[in-house]
């Protein structure tokens, strides 16, 4: 810790704790009741970068996809009132996917405080259910304090975001502090008898699963848990949007269990005798709907390891529950070898034919088949790829036909929040410029941020964004064909011109109506240098890679009206 031997602004004490704490990136949409802080910000412009996005829910979304890929908080800065109440998705987002996050929000003065002041809102009530921690500082000598234990809770048991109010008359208040250490992560780590207890379940086992999910994997940790599947050769699942966990040209690999798993997977793990699940909290997409392993009392011996104990247990019993961070529990694990060759060779096989069978595009005879444009894709994108997805249908495709693993990365919702792909592409490649960007969109989540291209072209971000025109919300259209069929309404949308909306932010803009018009029109999209946007123009009752609306209102069930 070192002490201060003048005095600072409360905004400069502000700013002088993130470079304490590391940050290099800040996201932002400027607003009055921080000007303090932005002043600070000018003075260490050559060790702090400040983006400044379009729309604040595009800077917590920025902030929340820098958390993701580097491990460390994302930080994102908005003003009072309609600036956080606009942030709040980046927020929720954070929380459902547990990234490590700091949202730093300015405030109303003090002395204007609980008497419903221009834009005042009680931030520890609006975002209490959102966040992991938020709180307000209404003292400056207090400022390093606060962000200390604000970067240790974002980080520390199961990563989340933090919200923290400064009021605005509190930035500009001098006051001599002294600045806190810098922040360190706290994660527990598996004990010896955890892996004698482990290794005795592999022992024991027949039909053995390993399910992998959740955040702040490092590069090596997958490595690390990737070996310890080969040499148990356990067939391994990721969790809704974790694909990038594992390598998927593995052999052990089988697939993913999110919205569209592989149709044989959730029946095996209904099967399996073992789950090992590390990292995921088991929710209800990656267990579908609660039902693959049994509530509370597991049809399989279940081991759930998980950084925060108070997941384990929650919903699932577990016959072996180990409170610990990835990392450490992956570092553990090259102490299990197996004494023989484990018996269920056939078990993973299978599982691992089914999840190669389903890369096998649908078949399809439109002008633009997806499926085979995808596979194609698949071929040219380098190993570190980061591929940033939506919410919605769409993302199907990519997800089914795309191949995942680290070094590359995958950046999706878990929290299932449209408007997410284009500012998280952004991010990703203002965070790693020297790697190729894709990102994947509907034409609806386009229309909640697709003016972040905008940002992108200001700051030299330079990623590709396919954007799926249908012309409707196709996610809900489906559900509605699903439980009302044919009584479709206010899923249909009225499109500007897409490419010609990329080309007015600065970016290169493509149209694509064929297949083999895709791969090309992807060349020229990464020649060009800078942000890029392609439209794909696609069947609209081409609901799903496997469905279309026929097929849907075929296996209907109407709800009673």
């Amino acid at each position: 810790m070192s002490v201060a031997s003048s005095s600072r602004t409360g905004g400069q004490v502000v700013v002088d704790q993130l470079v304490i704490h590391g940050v290099d990136l800040v996201f932002c949409v400027p607003g009055e009741s921080y000007l303090a802080v932005l002043d600070a910000l000018y003075d260490v412009r050559d060790r702090v970068r400040l983006i400044n996005a379009r729309h604040e829910a595009g800077a917590a979304n920025m902030a929340e996809a820098y958390g993701k890929l580097t491990g460390r908080p994302g930080i994102a800065m908005v003003t009072r009132g309609p600036g956080a109440c606009h942030a709040a998705i980046g927020v929720h987002t954070a929380q459902q996917d547990s990234t490590p996050m700091v949202m730093l929000v300015g405030q109303v003065e003090r002395s204007s405080a609980d008497r419903e002041a221009f834009q005042e809102v009680d931030y520890r009530q609006m975002f209490g259910p959102l966040a992991k921690w938020v709180a307000q500082v209404d003292r400056a000598e207090r400022v390093p304090e606060y962000l200390a234990r604000a970067f240790h809770v974002a980080t520390s048991g199961r990563p989340g975001p933090v919200v923290l109010a400064l009021p605005e008359d509190l930035l500009f208040e001098a006051v001599t502090v002294a600045d806190a250490a810098p922040y360190a992560a706290v994660q527990p780590a598996p004990a010896a008898a955890d892996l004698a207890r482990l290794r005795a379940l592999l022992d024991a086992a027949e039909r053995p699963v390993l399910l992998v999910g959740g955040s702040r994997w490092t590069d090596a940790a997958c490595a690390q848990l990737q070996a310890f599947a080969e040499v148990w050769n356990l067939p391994v699942a990721a969790s809704f949007r974790r694909m990038d966990l594992v390598d998927n040209a593995s052999p052990v690999y089988a697939g993913d269990f999110g919205l569209a798993p592989v149709p044989s997977l959730p029946r095996r793990v209904r099967e399996a005798d073992l789950v090992i699940a590390v990292g995921t909290r088991l929710g209800d997409i990656t267990t579908q709907s609660y039902s693959t392993l049994g509530a509370p009392g597991s049809r399989a011996a279940l081991v759930h390891v998980y950084p925060d104990p108070d997941e384990i247990g929650r919903v699932f019993r577990p016959e072996l529950g180990i409170a610990a961070g990835p990392t450490a529990f992956a570092a553990a694990l090259g102490a299990l070898r197996p004494a023989t060759a484990p018996r269920w060779a056939a078990w993973t096989q299978a599982a691992r034919a089914d999840y190669v069978a389903n890369l096998e595009p649908s078949p399809y005879d439109g002008p633009l088949d997806m499926g085979r444009a995808l596979v194609e894709l698949r071929a040219s994108l380098p190993r570190d790829a980061i591929v940033a997805l939506d919410a919605g249908n769409h993302t199907g495709w990519p997800m089914r036909y795309l191949s995942f693993g680290r070094p590359g990365r995958l950046l999706g919702p878990v929290s299932g929040a449209m408007g997410y792909g284009v500012p998280t592409a952004v991010a990703a490649s203002l965070i790693h410029p020297d790697r190729l960007v894709v990102g994947f969109v509907g034409d609806g989540g386009f229309l909640m941020s697709g003016q972040e291209i905008a940002t992108a072209v200001q700051h030299g971000a330079r990623p590709i964004i396919f954007l799926f025109n249908n012309a409707s919300y196709g996610t809900i259209r489906m559900h509605q064909e699903r439980d009302y069929p044919g009584r479709t309404i206010a899923t249909e949308l009225r499109n500007p011109d897409f490419t010609a909306l990329a080309r007015a932010y600065g970016a290169h803009g493509e149209r694509v109506t064929r297949t083999e018009e895709v791969m090309p029109a992807f060349q020229r999209a990464v020649a060009s240098g800078t942000a890029a946007l392609i439209e794909l123009v696609t069947d609209p009752d081409r609901l799903t890679t496997r469905g279309s609306v026929a097929s849907v209102r075929a296996a209907a069930k109407p709800r009673p009206r």
